[in-house]
């Protein structure tokens, strides 16, 4: 079964599409048909499948997330135990647990079956720049 990792590099928190790398993926293991999963390997990030063609949803899923889950240093997290990587942590841990880390995409006629508006992304929960892991496997 084919696999790879890619690595993706953030600038913070936000959301970073890589539909692109994933679909070269697919298309490099020439199967017509079959699953891709798509696994990153990191505690402060997840992944989501969204719409990639208005900014504002991005904009406004970022600023939910900061409503919902605010950092640690706010005085409604003040509960908050695990502090020692600093105020964005715990909430990225949070963050990730109410998303995903693991997804699976269809592959159909040798294409993934996202929907027009659909892209594939990291969900980066810290604040400081990292490298993120993500492994792509095609499965039948």
């Amino acid at each position: 079964m084919p696999q790879t990792v890619i690595t993706i590099a953030t600038m913070g928190q936000g959301l970073y599409e890589f539909t692109n790398e994933a679909a070269d993926f697919v298309r490099a293991c020439g199967a017509s048909e079959g699953l891709l999963t798509v696994f990153v390997r990191h505690t402060s990030a997840s992944l989501i499948i969204q719409e990639n063609a208005d900014p504002d949803v991005q904009r406004d899923l970022r600023e939910f997330f900061q409503r919902l889950v605010p950092p640690s240093s706010a005085p409604s997290m003040g509960w908050i135990v695990h502090t020692q990587e600093g105020p964005d942590d715990m909430p990225a841990h949070i963050k990730a647990a109410l998303t995903q880390v693991s997804l699976g995409v269809p592959v159909i006629d040798g294409r993934m079956a996202l929907g027009t508006w659909q892209g594939i992304y990291l969900f980066e929960h810290r604040d400081r720049p990292h490298r993120r892991d993500v492994v792509l496997h095609l499965g039948s």
